[in-house]
């Protein structure tokens, strides 16, 4: 008889149970029977014979926690190279852990932690009796140190202006993707902020990072036999992971608490993670002060919606800056000087800040004005729906009644994100408009992404072409460290002296093959594709046998792939916009490149779909039943359960990384940033960071039909223009060979891409143009506004509401121009004179300003500029004129004309008042 239990398939012989291999076809380990179980039920259709099924709940542990390993003297330097991250990018200290036992380095997935907890006393002590292995463990211990402590890229470096660098900068984050052993995250997000991390740890910056642990993470991924995915969610012991919780004085875990509605109260200790020199703080609500739904709000990443959302980011946001004051005070670290908002989850941070700065005496607009300017908030979604958004009602049972935080009226938070502007939803609370009106400074992640966001933002800023919008772009780069295959770094380390921490000019050794050759180079490439192909193998293998194959179905697995084929990777979240089935619009002519003769190609593919997206995981069921197919499924597989473990040799085995969103819809999207520091080629729609760093050279294009707006042909035109890519240009250069079997060409293209691409995808230069372009200018508004009892800030706030107050009076009255005749040429110049009315406000308070440039045929100012006019009199009843010149320096059709805008020393830009009076 066959028995069932959650996630576990058996049958029963006469006095065990079975699984493993044996007289089932899933395998056979026995264990004593001694369950009750109910005859006739079956679990996941896995029973051939539902009456002789017999299903039961195996007994389970009241509590769970982990008991560590005490080392020996010699070996306590282990655990602390354990509980630091840095090991994930470290690849000597991941050597040391890995000689330790080979085979159950690969059992606990490369967990150090989980290791050394595995360990028997016997081969701990034939470790420290080893010379050879403490000397190891005490090099790294003592190379852990200078790296910890000694100064770096950040230290002793000026702002542009000359002066301090931020002392500390907070980075909060729903979540971060430091490595697969903390699964903290769920895509391109999280990865962002960890390599974020990491780069900030490589560079000495000062950074904290916020989030939340959560109980069960993001979810385990698994397919059904009929294709559907399936999600689990492994509880995680945060004892067994590299964390520790944060004590008071007296041993007892620091608490953090926020009221709810209802007199209730949300409590959450706070554990950190080292990521190298940057303390990680994730709060924690699975606490015993809770009660059992508050004990729930940090269960699972992105699992709930609504209300259990709006008290995760409520944790983050309020509860995160109530973890950096505990942080500091016990252990003397510095109070932040600038808060970054990655994404608008986080929000309520600035909330908590405009409370702390009320309660010392400032005015909710004064504390308004302290918080903005040290604030900065990035925007990661091109796309309204991608927002969170809350209903107004649900927002206000928690700033509200009493419930109302001191002194902050609810008033004052629904403010932060109304809608209320032409299109937008009176009723709802939009988490990305807080973010822009709580961060005095905010960017998109590419430049394409920019120019999106201010044109999907701009009804913030009325009045003001989407151009001026105060949103700037910083675009996404990757942690080399973590991403490089071990054995290309250590060939460009050899080869070239390129160092993964600083690596931007030495890479261009590339381009001389005297470094490494031709033949090298692709011998180094083909282990690479090689190692990625048995790999796959065995994950294809696993999930079969998941799915409820048997070993006697899966012998083709061991021709699945092919280490010689050309091989194109495509891996990533799985929402509708990123088109994972594009490559599926013509099914026969995908059959035809994965099969064709003498240039065959082969497809890698993983992704998970949101657990409430079904029209996502219809998708995947889509693609892995195409992948079932046995004609083709040798050619193209889907891997189940996509995290850094899977993507760290995903990447340098692939010769191609696919990527074809809908443009303009990916913001910036990393993966093929990560294939390109491992020699890869992209293909990819131009869109996100590729359309800004596409040369022609370093990959392909693939064309887009941009203003097609029927949906399904312009998915036919994009998928026909990707056939025809790889079927004329990228399987031809792939496979012409020189007599000696290299392809020359195709090599051309890998030395341009490491050699040009390399440096551009490199967080460190995204983390330094945070630095200089947005954390730095933020620290020294910050510390502006808050010197001298905050006078700055009350003046600036007190000014704002004067402005606002007196707006309605101020207009543009009469413009006069002189200087050119007839026949206008390069070199004349107008002559502008302004006639305004301010009203109660003084000329001191605006910008009278001449916007001029280029025009259309329907007079619209394509590509601008303005220059602020010069006051030259006054006259009755608040009119005033002002007056300038502008040079005519380019031919063509021009226009101009005259505006208003308020001018304030600790104005960030024109536009922040959202205010504008043109002629």
């Amino acid at each position: 008889m066959r028995l069932i239990w959650p996630g576990v398939v058996c049958w029963l012989t006469r006095t065990t149970l079975s699984t493993g291999q044996g007289d089932s076809p899933f395998g056979r380990a026995e264990v004593p029977v001694n369950v009750v179980g109910r005859v006739g039920e079956a679990l996941d259709n896995r029973c051939a014979r539902p009456d002789m099924c017999v299903v039961f709940t195996p007994v389970r542990a009241i509590r769970r926690f982990t008991v560590r390993t005490v080392l020996p003297e010699q070996l306590v330097a282990l655990d602390e190279l354990a509980q630091n991250l840095r090991w994930s990018w470290h690849a000597p200290t991941r050597e040391l852990f890995e000689s330790i036992d080979p085979e159950l380095w690969a059992d606990v997935r490369g967990d150090p932690v989980a290791l050394l907890a595995a360990l028997g006393s016997d081969r701990l002590a034939a470790l420290a009796a080893s010379d050879e292995f403490t000397g190891r463990v005490h090099a790294l211990s003592d190379d852990l140190h200078h790296y910890l402590r000694d100064p770096q890229w950040y230290q002793g470096r000026p702002t542009a202006s000359g002066g301090e660098l931020p002392r500390a900068i907070a980075y909060f984050s729903p979540e971060f993707g430091i490595t697969s052993v903390l699964p903290q995250y769920s895509g391109g997000l999280g990865i962002l902020a960890g390599d974020h991390l990491k780069s900030a740890s490589d560079m000495g910056v000062p950074i904290v990072g916020v989030g939340l642990l959560y109980g069960a993470g993001y979810f385990r991924q698994s397919l059904t036999r009929d294709a559907w995915q399936v999600e689990t969610y492994p509880l995680l012991d945060p004892d067994g992971l590299p964390l520790a919780v944060l004590r008071e004085e007296d041993g007892t875990p620091a608490v953090i608490s926020l009221d709810l509605p209802g007199g209730r109260t949300l409590h959450a200790h706070v554990w950190v993670a080292a990521v190298g020199r940057v303390p990680l703080l994730l709060l924690d609500s699975n606490v015993q002060e809770n009660d059992e739904a508050a004990r729930k709000v940090t269960d699972r990443l992105y699992g709930g919606g609504g209300e259990h959302r709006l008290q995760q980011e409520l944790l983050l946001g309020v509860g995160g800056v109530r973890a950096l004051r505990a942080w500091s005070r016990l252990t003397g670290a510095p109070e932040p000087e600038v808060y970054h908002t990655n994404e608008g989850h986080a929000g309520f941070l600035g909330v908590e800040r405009i409370r702390e700065l009320v309660g010392s005496g400032l005015s909710v607009g004064e504390a308004h004005e302290a918080v903005r300017a040290a604030t900065v908030f990035t925007t990661h979604t091109p796309v309204p729906a991608g927002i969170d958004r809350f209903p107004k009602d649900l927002v206000s049972a928690y700033f509200g009644g009493d419930n109302m935080m001191d002194g902050v009226p609810l008033e004052s938070v629904l403010a932060l994100g109304s809608e209320d502007y032409d299109g937008g939803d009176p009723t709802v609370f939009n988490m990305a408009v807080m973010g822009l009106r709580l961060g005095g400074r905010a960017n998109g992640v590419s430049l394409l992404h920019g120019q999106v966001s201010r044109e999907m933002f701009e009804g913030l800023w009325p009045g003001f072409d989407a151009r001026e919008v105060p949103i700037t772009s910083v675009t996404n780069g990757v942690h080399s460290p973590t991403w490089v295959a071990p054995r290309l770094a250590a060939v460009e380390a050899e080869r070239m002296g390129l160092d993964q921490l600083t690596a931007p000019e030495a890479s261009s050794g590339w381009l001389d093959a005297s470094n490494v050759s031709d033949a090298e180079l692709w011998a180094l490439r083909g282990e690479m594709r090689g190692e990625l192909v048995a790999e796959a193998r065995r994950r294809v293998r696993k999930s079969w046998r998941e799915r409820g194959a048997s070993p006697a179905e899966l012998g083709w697995v061991d021709d699945v792939l092919s280490p010689d084929v050309l091989t194109i990777g495509f891996a990533r979240r799985v929402p509708t916009y990123k088109r994972l089935t594009l490559m599926l619009r013509d099914q026969d002519r995908l059959k035809a490149l994965l099969l064709h003769p003498e240039r065959p190609v082969q497809l890698i593919v993983a992704g998970k779909s949101h657990p409430a997206d079904d029209s996502g995981k219809r998708l995947i069921q889509q693609l892995v039943r195409f992948a079932d197919d046995p004609e083709v499924r040798h050619r193209i597989v889907f891997l189940p359960n996509y995290d850094i473990g899977m993507a760290q040799s995903l990447y340098p085995g692939c010769d191609v990384w696919l990527n074809n969103p809908l443009r303009p819809l990916e913001a910036s999207g990393t993966s093929g940033m990560k294939s390109a520091l491992n020699g890869g080629l992209n293909l990819s729609i131009e869109d996100g960071w590729w359309a800004e760093w596409y040369d022609d050279e370093n990959g392909w294009g693939i064309p887009t039909a941009d203003g097609v707006e029927d949906a399904d042909r312009r998915d036919d035109l994009e998928a026909a223009a990707l056939y025809d890519l790889v079927e004329s240009q990228v399987a031809p250069a792939f496979y012409d060979r020189s007599a000696d079997g290299v392809p020359g060409r195709w090599l051309e293209m890998v030395r341009h891409t490491l050699a040009t691409l390399g440096p551009k995808v490199q967080a460190t230069r995204m983390v330094s143009e945070y630095v200089h372009g947005l954390y730095a200018p933020a620290a020294e508004a910050g510390r502006t506004l808050l010197a001298d009892g905050f006078a700055a800030a009350k003046d600036l706030a007190g000014w704002k509401a004067h402005v606002r107050s007196s707006w309605s009076q101020v207009r543009v009255d009469h413009v006069e121009s002189a200087g050119i005749g007839e026949a206008v040429q390069v070199g004349d110049r107008l002559t502008v004179r302004a006639y305004v009315s301010l009203g109660d406000l003084s000329p001191d308070d605006v910008a009278v300003q001449v916007v001029h440039g280029r025009v259309t045929e329907a007079d619209v100012i394509e590509e601008f500029a303005a220059e602020q006019l010069a006051f030259t009199e006054s006259y009755e009843a608040g009119r005033h004129a002002f007056g300038g010149e502008v040079d005519l320096d380019t031919s063509g059709p021009f226009g101009y004309t005259v505006r208003i805008v308020p001018k304030h020393p600790h104005l960030t830009s024109v536009a922040e008042l959202g205010l504008v009076a043109n002629a």
